[in-house]
């Protein structure tokens, strides 16, 4: 008798999509290195607003192009005019307000790179809401993940004091899940344990 082939166990919300499932799979909660994903998260984030995931992450090849590859020091040259131009384009999320909070986050980060001393400083900025390391919260089940938590509402708080839009609590927590500053996988999930890895063979920081 054949034997029927196992289902890997994961976290139920990235079954709902298989584009959810391969980011799910590749990238969220693998504790981020690089200041430059960090800020290419913060963007896709801001654009989640009011949507589902899955809605960004079909459109993120396009903003990538059309946001010059997420780079801020690009990204912050944008005039209300190739503002207006980018809303003509159907590949992405049309809105004038995300996108010229987009210009204006880019702004921001430059901003905070330039008051930390460098982008080496960027990481440690961040990580330092969850003390420095990646934070793992043994979720045994999704009905425990939270919307916001006071480390979410620091940053919140601290990235509008300096300058940036559209980072609430939620957006911020959003941010911080996926970049793996916090590992909320499920503990059932093989993810868990990867990220858990990732976390503990060297600081994220380098």
């Amino acid at each position: 008798m054949l034997a029927l082939p196992t289902t890997i166990p994961s976290c139920a919300w990235a079954t709902q999509d298989p584009l959810l499932q391969a980011f799910h799979d590749n990238e969220w909660g693998e504790p981020v290195t690089e200041a430059v994903i960090l800020f290419e998260y913060l963007l896709l984030h801001t654009f989640q607003i009011g949507f589902n995931l899955p809605v960004v992450l079909r459109r993120r090849e396009a903003f990538r192009e059309l946001l010059v590859n997420f780079e801020p020091e690009r990204l912050v040259r944008f005039t209300d005019d190739d503002v207006e131009e980018l809303l003509l384009d159907p590949r992405i999320l049309r809105s004038r307000h995300k996108l010229r909070a987009a210009v204006q986050n880019a702004r921001a980060w430059l901003q905070l790179q330039r008051q930390l001393g460098g982008e080496n400083h960027l990481l440690s900025f961040f990580y330092d809401f969850v003390g420095g390391q990646p934070l793992d919260n043994q979720r045994q089940s999704e009905i425990q993940m939270p919307g916001s938590t006071p480390a979410s509402v620091a940053m919140s708080k601290e990235l509008k004091r300096r300058g940036f839009v559209m980072t609430g609590p939620a957006t911020c927590y959003n941010l911080m899940q996926t970049a793996g500053l916090v590992n909320d996988h499920l503990v059932s999930c093989p993810q868990h344990r990867k990220c858990q890895a990732l976390a503990s063979s060297g600081t994220p920081l380098g």
